[in-house]
């Protein structure tokens, strides 16, 4: 069924959604992202290549894949039986990058219970992720250092608690971080693919300034893209904006696909992209509607939560409870 119509969009001048933007050799159609939402659909079915490959159809630029175990890249994932993943992307006009998170027998552990052969070890099976993203044409990978998970722990003062250069001092909670960057960059500059980070900029014992030098760290080091997730509800993009000082392209995510929301986030200079989630899950077609105007044909989410986390909860496939 379709949402109601939101107030006063018909006068809005929604051509800042769709101004393409360049990173590096890389051009974005427009200024929509797909973030990374696991669907438990699978990167290699049929189901999950149609998922993606119908939300590219839907008029997103970016096509950020779900979160996926660097330790799968190699043996489960291949160049091979991930390409058509991508070349469904690219079919629908889209670029098409992957969030590489650390494995899951890793991120079991608390920072100060890994040893340094794993952080070695954690560092290879990203190389070996990238060469493999690589070779299934992927446009650019992003390593997942948010929303709590082990490279956000590692850079919290309160849950890092190891005592070598790894924990401690801001500088030495950032090295993990910049370990992963530097250890891909060689990679994407080999192949051409775009390098992004995704970081929670306010988190357990730490805030907005220190999120800002490790970004500025982290661009030193070559990242092309902030991915700065989430703002808070008060204002649309607010915590992405103090990053947009740093030279690179910033992506603001929360709420924004509320067409007005995410409009001021770009004409306020908040951000330079727009992530939209639940409400691409709602209605895959939300750019191509927003472009032509069509506002009261958008299937709006309501933030239910029942069939999109409520599933995820049960281990079943991500649904909507606003599909008809």
């Amino acid at each position: 069924m379709s949402g109601k119509p939101q107030a006063n969009l018909e006068s809005l001048d929604v051509s800042p959604f769709f101004q393409p933007l360049n990173v590096r050799t890389k051009t974005l159609r427009n200024r929509i992202v797909m973030p990374p939402m696991v669907v438990l659909r699978g990167l290699t079915t049929p189901e999950g290549i149609e998922w993606y490959g119908r939300h590219a159809q839907g008029g997103v630029g970016l096509v950020i894949v779900e979160a996926t175990d660097v330790s799968r890249f190699g043996t489960a994932f291949t160049a091979e039986n991930m390409s058509p993943l991508t070349e469904a992307i690219h079919a629908g006009g889209a670029l098409a990058a992957i969030q590489l998170r650390p494995s899951r027998r890793d991120s079991a552990q608390p920072p100060a219970q890994l040893s340094r052969k794993q952080l070695t070890q954690m560092l290879d099976s990203y190389r070996i992720a990238a060469e493999t993203c690589a070779g299934a044409g992927f446009d650019g990978i992003e390593p997942h250092g948010a929303h709590g998970y082990l490279l956000n722990q590692f850079f919290s003062p309160v849950q890092n608690q190891r005592t070598d250069e790894y924990g401690g001092s801001l500088d030495n909670r950032m090295r993990l971080a910049r370990d992963i960057v530097s250890a891909v960059r060689p990679i994407c500059d080999k192949h051409e693919m775009i390098l992004l980070y995704r970081h929670t900029p306010v988190g357990q014992g730490y805030g907005i300034e220190e999120s800002l030098v490790l970004g500025r760290r982290l661009v030193e080091a070559g990242v092309d893209i902030l991915d700065i997730s989430p703002a808070s509800i008060n204002q649309p993009g607010d915590h992405s904006a103090p990053f947009k000082g740093l030279g690179v392209p910033i992506i603001a995510v929360n709420e924004l696909d509320r067409v007005s929301r995410a409009l001021e986030v770009l004409n306020e200079g908040r951000a330079d992209l727009v992530a939209i989630g639940r409400g691409l899950i709602a209605d895959p077609d939300w750019p191509t509607k927003v472009k032509s105007g069509q506002f009261d044909a958008i299937i709006e989410c309501t933030y239910c939560d029942e069939k999109c986390f409520g599933n995820l909860r049960q281990g079943i496939p991500v649904e909507c409870t606003q599909w008809e």
